[in-house]
């Protein structure tokens, strides 16, 4: 049975720490066999967030579940619907995700739920999901954020679970910036040792995920 895999960048930059750990995870998800699948950059798109318009609550078939925005963003939503393993990476900036990350969960999150009683989900399949961390704070820090993140992917999409890679490496000379509060030498010792062990991490999420499928 084959497996259908998308993975969603949610950072600017394609050859830093997020986009790094996001293609680990699906490096992993690629190596089970049958896997096929993609890496969508959200900052190559041009895309808002959700409006509002409601349209995806309408109880008619053509319009229920499904957002009606058309841009670039549609496409990659119907393949989130359609994927068997979603991956998800993004850095947190001011104590949430990217803002390309958050939009595309507005348009994908909203209409995957209904303001009935009893919260249904409305996608008819229910993929899993591995999100990718990145940041320079300490690694618990945003523990309470990323388990309610999560919990609520695993109520609208599905099964979810995260890795993280914490006080990650921003520069490579730290004296050209206003960086004081960072240990450089902790960081760049973080980068050399810890960061291939956060990236082994990530590729065994999405093996795993990839696996259950």
């Amino acid at each position: 049975m084959s497996v259908n895999v998308l993975a969603i960048c949610g950072a600017a930059n394609k050859g830093r720490n997020t986009a790094a750990m996001l293609k680990s995870a699906f490096d992993g998800a690629m190596s089970i066999p049958n896997a096929s699948g993609e890496v969508v950059y959200l900052y190559d798109l041009a895309f808002r967030g959700c409006m509002g318009c409601h349209s995806c609550k309408l109880l008619d078939e053509s319009k229920f579940a499904r957002c009606a925005m058309k841009d670039d963003l549609s496409p990659v939503l119907e393949k989130a619907i359609a994927a068997d393993v979603i991956l998800i990476g993004s850095p947190i900036y001011f104590s949430d995700v990217t803002g390309e990350t958050r939009s595309f969960l507005e348009r994908f999150f909203f209409p995957g739920m209904t303001y009935n009683k009893d919260r249904t989900p409305t996608y008819p399949k229910r993929p899993v999901v591995g999100w990718v961390f990145t940041m320079n704070a300490p690694g618990e820090f945003y523990k309470d954020y990323f388990a309610a993140l999560t919990a609520m992917t695993k109520h609208i999409i599905g099964e979810a679970e995260y890795v993280m890679a914490y006080q990650t490496q921003q520069f490579e000379d730290y004296s050209k910036y206003a960086a004081t509060m960072f240990d450089e030498e902790m960081v760049k010792k973080r980068h050399i040792e810890q960061f291939p062990q956060d990236l082994e991490a990530a590729f065994k999420m999405g093996q795993r995920l990839a696996g259950v499928k």
